[in-house]
């Protein structure tokens, strides 16, 4: 059932992305906070303008069961999603599915983005669809670790298909509406996968800063933070990555010394860290920081990289190198709380933990413990610092990630590497080569190392298959065309437009030929 819009919108969601740390979590919220200003904006001058798209948005849910591969269960939960029939060309225009990920989905979904750009160019009806046990679309038995059994990313595939049957019946759709999926990061690697487990439903995928392989241990996410942090096209420079490697050894050589009261009153933190987990716990929440600005570069939330290695590099001559990288160090991390208004840094990995123990149907929204959960049975993605080249502290490491298996959900980590081995030969990893999917990555974003960046075989047969941006972060693509967008992006852009014409065009002949035929 449909129902009545709400009169207001809502935080946005284009960036459906796989975040692990407390700081970085925090910093996807305000890259969320400053879509939604943009969003307003755009929706009041178009109003202005005679354009009233927010009355063309319904609001709807759908039964879905708990378990699609065990009829014998028959529990369900209420699955939410939006339509947006501004721009449908009746009846016969295509269908665009936008898929959430690891967390709510808004009217926004289906109001902005490059996506609804492109809905507005071929006329196409706009779906956003919320991933089972987030958002609203949660189990009604709570996020208890039993009931998250039925939390997967095959069980929400499984949604995907029961839904496109619910909008195939309630909008009388047909086989002359060609239907493409959308999303970013981990609903990016859902996009790919849905198209290739589905595709007799789904004519093709864009699949933006998608993470279509697995991996335990993610170490290469902190080489490539390291690497941006060098890349001079994105404002970076060598001096400022040994910098923010000095910074950090600072740090840690005061911790083992035993100089815990000295750092917490530099760094402002809630509590001293004197226990080693809460040492990890300070640990992240610095290099978050960094990661931040990688991955969201140029979004506008607290320093680009630009801005960022600018402050770090920026040395006198009064103090030592390695002091003066740590007091920058503390600098960056007073301006982050100052503009979080955060009156501490928050250190406590006892709290953290019992945050993720919370099993509240309103903790659903938050989306830390389920993202948590998949993580542990599927796909791992634990962005440790063990490697030499990381730029932050040897402190963050694969047993110190994992350890959340056990602690919050049984789960063994011995367990995981089998998990993420069956992940990847169920999905086909970044080996999968599906027809019609375009994987779209960008050069400084860490996810483009479990994405698809070139496929030969894809380019043999017609399909370029990836579009790789030298010069943009995670999901930049997936944004609506700014002024101040880069000319690599503007470019990827006009790719990806052109890709889906093309589907469109190519579908849309192959009908023909079956009714000539």
């Amino acid at each position: 059932m449909l129902l009545p819009l709400v009169r207001f919108l809502i935080l946005p969601l284009l960036l459906n992305c796989a975040d692990g740390g407390r700081v970085l979590r925090e910093i996807k919220e305000r890259v969320r906070d400053l879509q939604l200003q943009k969003a307003k904006q755009r929706l009041l001058m178009d109003s202005v303008g005679g354009h009233q798209p927010l009355r063309h948005v319904r609001e709807g849910r759908l039964r879905q069961p708990l378990d699609h591969f065990n009829r014998r269960r028959v529990g369900t939960f209420a699955q939410r999603f939006f339509v947006n029939e501004a721009y449908w060309q009746r009846p016969d225009g295509p269908v665009f599915l936008f898929i959430g990920g690891e967390g709510p989905i808004y009217k926004f979904d289906v109001l902005a983005g490059h996506h609804v750009d492109m809905a507005g160019e071929h006329g196409a009806l706009l779906l956003a669809v919320e991933h089972r046990f987030y958002g609203d679309s949660i189990n009604p038995d709570g996020l208890e670790t039993e009931n998250l059994a039925d939390l997967s990313s095959q069980q929400a595939l499984a949604d995907l298909a029961v839904f496109h049957q619910y909008i195939q019946q309630s909008f009388n759709l047909s086989c002359r509406n060609i239907w493409i999926s959308f999303g970013g990061s981990y609903s990016g690697a859902l996009s790919a996968w849905f198209r290739g487990k589905f595709p007799h439903l789904v004519y093709a995928a864009v699949a933006s800063s998608a993470p279509v392989k697995a991996k335990l241990d993610f170490s290469a996410y902190n080489d490539v933070v390291g690497l941006s942090l060098m890349n001079e096209a994105v404002g970076g420079s060598a001096k400022c990555l040994a910098a923010v490697r000095d910074a950090f050894s600072t740090v840690e050589a005061a911790l083992m010394g035993g100089n815990t009261s000295q750092v917490a009153a530099d760094f402002g933190c809630c509590q001293i860290p004197k226990d080693p987990d809460d040492q990890i716990e300070l640990m992240q929440n610095l290099a978050d920081i960094f990661m931040g600005a990688v991955q969201y570069n140029e979004e506008g939330v607290l320093m680009s990289i630009a801005e960022l290695c600018g402050f770090m590099t920026n040395t006198s001559e009064a103090c030592g190198a390695e002091m003066e990288a740590y007091s920058r160090l503390v600098k960056l991390t007073q301006i982050y709380r100052s503009t979080n208004e955060e009156p501490c840094l928050e250190v406590s990995h006892e709290k953290a933990v019992k945050d993720l123990m919370d099993t509240s149907l309103r903790s659903g929204r938050r989306a830390a413990r389920q993202w948590t959960y998949q993580t542990c049975t599927e796909f791992g993605f634990y962005q440790t610092c063990e490697d030499a080249t990381c730029p932050f502290s040897g402190m963050l490491t694969l047993q110190d990630d994992t350890q959340l298996c056990p602690l919050l959900f049984g789960i063994s980590q011995h367990s995981l590497p089998a998990r993420v081995a069956f992940t990847n030969a169920y999905y086909g990893g970044a080996k999968a080569h599906t027809h019609r999917v375009l994987y779209i990555n960008g050069g400084i974003d860490p996810w483009q190392e479990l994405s698809v960046v070139s496929d030969k075989t894809l380019a043999e047969d017609g399909e370029a298959g990836t579009i790789f941006i030298e010069d943009t972060a995670h999901c930049a693509d997936m944004m609506s065309r700014r002024v101040t967008d880069r000319c690599s992006l503007k470019k990827a852009r006009k790719e990806i437009e052109k890709h889906v014409a093309g589907w469109l065009k190519t579908a849309a002949q192959e009908k023909m030929e079956k009714r000539g035929g």
